[in-house]
């Protein structure tokens, strides 16, 4: 089965219906319909807190919001190991290179993200949601 790794910006995309969310509505329920496997890593949740927090005032909203994300993706917990490792990753940001390190870690093919260029070096291949569904069509 294909693993993917869905990238915070992906999930903001899904979450506030941002152009191109159809796309990625389509991923997701590829992923809820486990025709493939999706990952976010455990940090992802913490930061989207932040941002939901930021447009949503009422907890109750963010809870559920943050409950259904937990419950159709699998989470990758992130460790001393997979920090310092991402610390010497060819990407340059940090937050990126944890998601390639931990992504690496549970042997996924795909990053779906918008940031293409930020995963340039990543040894894991980064596609944007329309790409991947011309990919997933082929497998």
């Amino acid at each position: 089965m294909t693993k993917i790794t869905i990238d915070i910006n992906i999930l903001l995309d899904f979450l506030f219906k941002r152009e191109g969310h159809e796309n990625v509505v389509r991923i997701f329920k590829y992923c809820s319909d486990n025709k493939i496997k999706g990952f976010i890593c455990a940090h992802e949740i913490t930061t989207l807190s932040y941002f939901l927090s930021k447009t949503i005032k009422e907890k109750d909203k963010i809870v559920k919001a943050l409950c259904g994300i937990m419950k159709r993706f699998n989470i990758i917990e992130i460790n001393e190991k997979i920090l310092n490792e991402a610390l010497y990753s060819e990407l340059n940001d940090f937050e990126d290179a944890v998601i390639e390190i931990s992504s690496k870690e549970k042997k996924i093919e795909y990053i779906i993200t918008r940031n293409i260029k930020d995963f340039r070096k990543s040894q894991i291949k980064a596609v944007v949601p329309e790409e991947f569904l011309i990919i997933i069509q082929h497998l």
